[in-house]
Formats: C-alpha cells, structure tokens, sequence
C-alpha cells in the first residue's frame, strides 16, 4: 500500500468525522460568517482545540480577504503551513545515532520503538535497543523479544535497575562495537511524576556524559485517541525535557486525529512520524502536505 493509500485508510475517521463536513462548507463558498462559525466549530471537535480553531478561521478569513481564491484551497494552504517543520531524524557527525522514546504508559511507545528499529534495520543500520523502562518486567520482556524480531542487539538489566545505568550500558556498547542507532525505552512515565521526570532528565544527562550531544533526538509518543489530553502532555514533557520531535500513534482508531494540529501549532514541535497500526511498516515518516490532502480527500 502507497504512503498515500496509507494515510487515506488511517485518517477514514477524522475525515469523515469533521473534515469531509469543512470541505463541504468551503468549497466553493463565499465565505460568509455563517460558515466560519461552521467550520471553527467543526475544527473544535475534531479536537483542534478552541484557541487554534479560532486561530486558523482568521488566516482562512485574512487570505480569503485578500485573494479571494476558494476557500478550500485557502484552508489545506494554513494547514499545510501550521504543520510544516523539519521530519527529519538528526545525523549526528559519527556514529552512534542516540534517540530517547518518552511518553506515558499506553501511547504504543515499545511497539514505536521496535517500528523505528524496523525502519533503521531496512536502512541497513545496526540497531541498539536500550531497556530503560525498568519500573516493569514486561516492558523489559517486551523489548527482549523485538529486538529478537527484528534482529537487533538489547542491553538490559533486572527489574527495578537504574535506568541511567542501563542507557550507559547501551550508549558504551553502540561506540566500543561501532552500532550506529541506539534507541532508548525509557519508564511509560505521568506528566504529572516530577520525581520521574527527574529520572529521565537523568537517564539524558548519563548519555550525553559518554556521547557529548546525545540523545540527538527526544521523541515523545502521543497517542491520537486521548484528544486534548496529548496536547496537555506534550506541554509538560517539553517542560522538563527538549522534545525535539512527536510520534502521534493510533489515528486510525480515533475521529479526533485533529490533535496532530494544535500540538504542532502551540509548542513548536515538528511532528516527525505518524503511527496506524500494529505492523512494523505502519509507522510513516510526517509529511505536512500529505496529511492535509488525506484529511480532506
């Protein structure tokens, strides 16, 4: 199945939700204030939030005003635009690429793991995986046997070990051994633990002592299905960690994969892959474009 394919079947709910309805409220239209209400109200539940909503309404209106083009067009121009950032995964000087998975429990955050593994594994790459979830066996266990599945190397210690030891471990391993990705499962914290937002600013400070600049990349998993909620965690891990990108997952099980925007729009993080299921193909590096065409056509 084409990425397109892909991004049509995974957003069928979202599209035909919200935004099949804003389609055909704009097209075509002259863009009266009765529409605009329809539409900021139809952007609020598909989860965009209120303040956004309102926001992308007045750049739909000001362009409108000013080019007088269709509507519609106008529409997937700011959408585009708002979701536009740079997808790409950091290349660090040398080898090895280091990248911190964060995120709280339930979000697909070891099943996004072992995918990214999947995808550095078909690029050729040899892959670390570092189990520094060490708050519960299974997540141990459930790094153990990817790593088995996909063919990549797992540093792990006992339940309850500390979790800047085991990414130590890891990091040590990749360099004395030449591995070229390292990626971190770290504990499936609460955005509201500061004591565990503490560990894992600690887990990174351990990191980037061994391999100045790691992690190169903190990726924080938000699961679509929570809405409004991802948002509200987004804002409390970048708080406490540099979050330099977000994997939005299960938006093919959810009407309200509109969070994608507001997430984007209000913190400034570029949204860097999308998750649509349990195969290891069905995580997609983020195009801006893509995603606006899918959400309407």
């Amino acid at each position: 199945m084409g990425l397109m394919d892909l991004l049509k079947k995974g957003l069928k709910k979202t599209r035909e939700g919200f935004f099949e309805r804003i389609a055909s409220a704009l097209k075509g239209s002259k863009l009266d204030e009765a529409t605009l209400e329809e539409v900021e109200e139809l952007l609020i539940l598909a989860d965009v939030g209120a303040e956004t909503a309102h926001e992308i309404v007045e750049m739909i209106k000001e362009r409108y005003r000013e080019a007088q083009d269709d509507p519609l067009e106008i529409a997937k121009k700011v959408l585009t635009e708002i979701l536009e950032g740079d997808a790409t995964i950091s290349s660090p000087e040398k080898p090895p690429l280091v990248i911190s998975v964060v995120g709280v429990n339930g979000t697909g955050k070891t099943t996004t793991i072992a995918k990214l593994g999947y995808l550095f594994k078909s690029q050729g790459k040899d892959v670390v995986f570092a189990a520094a979830d060490t708050f519960r066996a299974a997540a141990i266990e459930q790094i153990k046997t990817w790593g088995e599945r996909i063919g990549a190397t797992v540093i792990s210690q006992h339940m309850g070990a500390d979790a800047g030891a085991v990414a130590y471990d890891a990091v040590s391993h990749a360099v004395s051994k030449g591995k070229d990705v390292v990626i971190i499962d770290t504990a499936g914290r609460l955005h509201t633990k500061h004591n565990l937002m503490e560990e894992l600013k600690k887990v990174h400070r351990v990191v980037s002592k061994i391999l100045p600049g790691a992690p190169h990349e903190v990726l924080l998993v938000i699961d679509a299905t929570t809405g409004q909620n991802g948002l509200v965690q987004a804002t409390k891990f970048k708080e406490a960690v540099e979050v330099t990108g977000i994997v939005v997952t299960k938006l093919d099980g959810t009407a309200k994969g509109g969070v994608v925007i507001p997430i984007r729009h209000k913190l400034g993080i570029p949204i860097k892959f999308i998750g649509f299921g349990e195969g290891m193909e069905d995580l997609k590096p983020f195009s801006a474009r893509d995603f606006v065409e899918a959400l309407f056509d």
